[in-house]
């Protein structure tokens, strides 16, 4: 450990004098270091209804008979995905090579935003080190290991290009970059994820932390009204699919604005946690929704309003810290605010939005932190983060592996046992899988999925034959 720290930080250093290609070839030997065991991991979880078992992403024709529905070009990679040979690894090989290019968009975005450090030393160390974060968490797992967590980092990959093309052509004065390269790029990420969404406020995010001047709001939308445009006859478009009414419908019926507004406050504290804990990782946290208004509740929910509000004034004065917070809160927008979700929270809502934190963090130390202590602390940080990445990876192996982990750090979860019970029985386990359909059925005596299984198991260990309903 002490030599690859020390090997990492002579790299540091060496970043100062080389190219962008240096670095970015540093960024892709780490991430492949950190996932080199990716290829070793099975369907999980929404896998198996996204992709497994659902017959328009199985070819060109099915998909195209499916048309109009949700997601389309998300699901068009998967259709061509089994159109090739490449089987299960090619889905991880797909899924990693996403993660790639998003991070290098990363290293270019921030790298384009001159106006925050006066030196371009710091500047372009602040955007590699944010960059080398964004690759290497932990919590990035979710959207790139897990198969289908694909949604999230291909919406992220044209939502994050749509951004680049937006500011290269403010910084060129290439109308074609603005005007149509780049809102060609945010359509095709709405057509992967609806979170796409708040790419026209990103875009204005970082016109904020460039630019000092007054007036640069006005010139800003000038050169993102299309993206709003866009965005906006996407919603008139999505709200013509059966599918997504009624997805919309559900949301709606869930829970009432108010106790979902102190659910989501719950949430995006969560999702801090999940930055800062290493360890932590949890494919299927299950948490509870606010059902009636109580002190801790109230109290994330005015603290995040207290944080949003700030940053809005210190703006002006504090350039970094205000875009970490807001970038941060924009992106968890479309999942965590107004519109409920049967599941809270899930670690992938975090793929795009902690590159704010990751960037403030990273000009704070290469500004503060004084030069040599920076060339050991950040390598280590970032050794740190793609060993802890490795060792997730080891949960997607299987699905014993990755429901163990769940239950472990969510006890109360009752699908998490009810699952675990189903993977151990598939590896012949019996006795294991009874004992944790016992636990799942005392959580949730109506999760009916838990109480069929373990009938039926009990009845398979006293006889012949046994069939399971997956939960």
């Amino acid at each position: 450990m002490f030599k690859a720290v020390q090997l990492s930080a002579m790299t540091w250093r060496s970043l100062i004098a080389h190219s962008d290609r240096a670095a970015v070839a540093v960024l892709m030997s780490a991430l492949a270091a950190a996932f080199s065991n990716v290829f070793s991991g099975s369907f999980q979880f929404d896998d198996y209804h996204v992709i497994v078992r659902e017959a328009s992403a199985h070819s060109l024709s099915a998909w195209w008979r499916s048309q109009p529905g949700i997601r389309p070009l998300l699901k068009l990679s998967y259709a061509l995905k089994h159109e090739s040979d490449w089987g299960l690894a090619g889905f991880h090989a797909v899924n990693l090579g996403i993660h790639a290019i998003n991070t290098v968009l990363v290293f270019m975005m921030l790298g384009k935003l001159s106006a925050v450090q006066a030196d371009p030393r710091q500047q372009r160390l602040a955007a590699f080190f944010a960059a080398a974060l964004f690759a290497l968490h932990p919590v990035q797992t979710e959207a790139v290991t897990y198969v289908s967590g694909r949604s999230t980092s291909l919406a992220a990959m044209f939502g994050l290009l749509s951004i680049v093309l937006w500011l290269h052509g403010r910084e060129r004065g290439r109308a074609w970059a603005t005007q149509w390269a780049s809102p060609l790029a945010l359509c095709v990420a709405l057509a992967c994820k609806e979170f796409a969404m708040v790419v026209p406020a990103a875009l204005l995010l970082c016109a904020r932390v460039q630019s000092g001047e007054r007036g640069w709001l006005r010139s800003a939308w000038r050169d993102a009204r299309i993206h709003g445009f866009v965005v906006a006859l996407a919603l008139a478009a999505a709200c013509s699919v059966p599918r997504y009414r009624m997805l919309l419908d559900a949301s709606l019926g869930t829970r009432d604005i108010a106790s979902n507004l102190l659910t989501q406050a719950n949430a995006v504290s969560y999702l801090v946690g999940q930055l800062l804990s290493l360890d932590a990782m949890n494919a299927d946290p299950a948490m509870a929704a606010v059902s009636a208004v109580d002190g801790a509740s109230v109290t994330f929910a005015a603290a995040w309003l207290a944080a949003i509000l700030w940053a809005l004034m210190a703006a002006p004065r504090h350039r970094v810290a205000s875009f970490a917070v807001l970038w941060f809160v924009v992106w968890l927008a479309p999942t965590n605010s107004i519109l409920p979700r049967l599941d809270v929270v899930n670690d992938r809502q975090l793929y795009v939005a902690m590159i704010g934190p990751a960037f403030g963090l990273a000009s704070w130390a290469v500004r503060r932190m004084p030069s040599k202590p920076q060339a050991w602390v950040l390598p280590a940080i970032c050794i740190a983060l793609g060993c802890a990445t490795w060792q997730r990876n080891l949960v997607y192996a299987d699905e014993v592996a990755y429901w163990h982990d769940v239950a472990a750090k969510s006890p109360h979860n009752a699908r998490a046992f009810a699952n675990l019970g189903h993977a151990l029985v598939l590896q012949g386990r019996n006795k294991d899988a009874l004992a944790a359909f016992d636990v799942a059925v005392v959580l949730d005596p109506a999760l009916y999925q838990a109480v069929i299984n373990r009938r039926l198991l009990i009845d398979a260990m006293s006889g012949p034959g046994l069939r399971q309903a997956r939960s």
